[in-house]
């Protein structure tokens, strides 16, 4: 299996090179150069844990890894999490579950695709005989689960952006708390839009990016988005079977990487009728769905920070599927957005989505709201999943926190905190980031001072 861009300029790559490269150096997203059918696997794999599921699915695309290793990587990446389901699968009521993703070592959904990756940068390191340089930016659960999935790797450094004031504190200390030499925290003025454009640009430059052997952490990274199809597959192969033909998940999302898995494995085969994309009340995807128009607006601080995104990064993925896995018309559309940075859709593959909106006022309600019903406590990212469930749906409704990393808000809305041990512990440790401007050249000038 090959990996091609979206923009179609640059040579198509294994499975490892397209994950050691991360970015295109077109600019471009890599992607399968094309998706395999599942369907006619899928009763067999019912059976499988979480670990033996995913190494089976990355069987069909990481083929220059060996099987055995994928085992291995699988092994290893799951086994810290702190539920023996992993993605437990949890029923509030007769239509509305939740799928548990924040039983990872950093508490978030990020986990699951991120300890995978720290594994796979691991095996280049050892069989390339290099290091490596991690890059990445972050809206607040993306860094922390990236440095996790690194700690204790030899040959690596990894560098992570955040939007300082706008992530929450337990969020800031579970990437600038670790004590670890080859974790860098670096903290910018401005939004996560800022710091993912810095981040671009320093991709851009190819020989900087040759000298350092720098790679991307974010969903921009292709093993992110495929290493989050395996939660959704998990979870339909748990679903009674009555109900399949009814469900929609419902994913929170700012970035669309978490909602794209779901869409992607969709296109493989597996029969999932549809997914809503749960946006706060920064709404640029809850807009596109309900117009057509992709408009780049400002990005307002919320009570569901991981969600304050503008530009949506994996969207161009999405576009490419859209317009026919037409590289030029991608081009086109994702000039139009730089330029303009607004699009109006003709017509694109929208048909299975609906999308949701959730203010700053509605989230402590929601979460009020689940408590009373069911003694059940959601992060505020996961309560913006509730605001206008279809009761014409089975809902499945990603919780993509853990409550604990947002005491304040939780707090707030019914008066109990929740708490978890390995939050706790950080509390005592000290806070060592870097303050630094979201500029390309001040980023390179810090990882030209600190890379590996």
């Amino acid at each position: 299996m090959n990996y091609i861009s979206t923009r179609g300029q640059t040579p198509a790559l294994s499975f490892s090179d397209a994950v050691a490269t991360g970015l295109a150096p077109d600019g471009g997203l890599f992607l399968p150069e094309r998706l395999p059918n599942l369907s006619g696997l899928l009763a067999r794999w019912a059976g499988c844990t979480y670990p033996e599921l995913c190494a089976e699915f990355f069987g069909h695309f990481a083929t220059d890894i060996p099987a055995a290793e994928l085992r291995d990587m699988a092994e290893r990446a799951y086994r810290t999490f702190d539920h023996k389901d992993v993605a437990p699968l949890v029923q509030l009521d007769e239509r509305t579950f939740v799928l548990e993703l924040f039983h990872g070592p950093t508490l978030a959904f990020k986990d699951f695709a991120l300890q995978f990756l720290g594994n796979l940068y691991e095996r280049q390191c050892r069989e390339r005989g290099q290091s490596i340089n991690v890059l990445g930016a972050t809206s607040g659960d993306t860094g922390s689960a990236a440095i996790h999935g690194l700690l204790g790797k030899p040959g690596t450094a990894i560098f992570i952006l955040y939007p300082d004031g706008r992530t929450s504190p337990l969020q800031e200390r579970q990437m600038a708390c670790t004590g670890a030499p080859n974790v860098f925290a670096l903290c910018v003025n401005g939004t996560f839009d800022d710091a993912q454009a810095a981040l671009k640009d320093v991709f851009g430059d190819q020989d900087f990016r040759t000298r350092h052997r720098l790679s991307a952490v974010n969903s921009i990274n292709l093993a992110r988005v495929l290493a989050q199809c395996v939660y959704y597959l998990w979870a339909w192969l748990r679903l009674p079977a009555e109900v399949r033909p009814r469900i929609e998940f419902v994913v929170p999302t700012g970035n669309f990487g978490n909602v794209l898995a779901g869409w992607m494995l969709r296109r493989m085969g597996v029969p999932i009728p549809g997914f809503r994309v749960a946006t706060n009340q920064n709404d640029i995807l809850y807009r596109l769905f309900q117009t057509g128009e992709y408009r780049i607006g400002d990005v307002h601080p919320s009570l569901a920070p991981s969600m304050d995104i503008q530009i949506a990064s994996n969207f161009e993925r999405f576009l490419y599927y859209s317009l026919g896995s037409d590289p030029a018309r991608v081009r086109e559309v994702m000039g139009a957005l730089k330029t303009d940075g607004a699009y109006r859709f003709d017509r694109f593959d929208r048909d299975c989505f609906t999308a949701s909106r959730c203010d700053d006022a509605d989230i402590p309600g929601i979460i009020r709201d689940l408590y009373q019903k069911f003694n059940y406590i959601a992060d505020p990212h996961t309560a913006c999943g509730f605001k206008d469930v279809r009761p014409d749906r089975v809902s499945v409704v990603l919780a993509t926190a853990h409550p604990a990393k947002f005491p304040e808000t939780i707090v707030s809305a019914i008066g109990v905190e929740p708490r978890h041990p390995s939050l706790e512990a950080l509390k005592a440790r000290p806070l060592v980031k870097h303050r630094i401007a979201a500029e390309p050249a001040a980023i390179k000038r810090f990882i030209d001072t600190n890379a590996v």
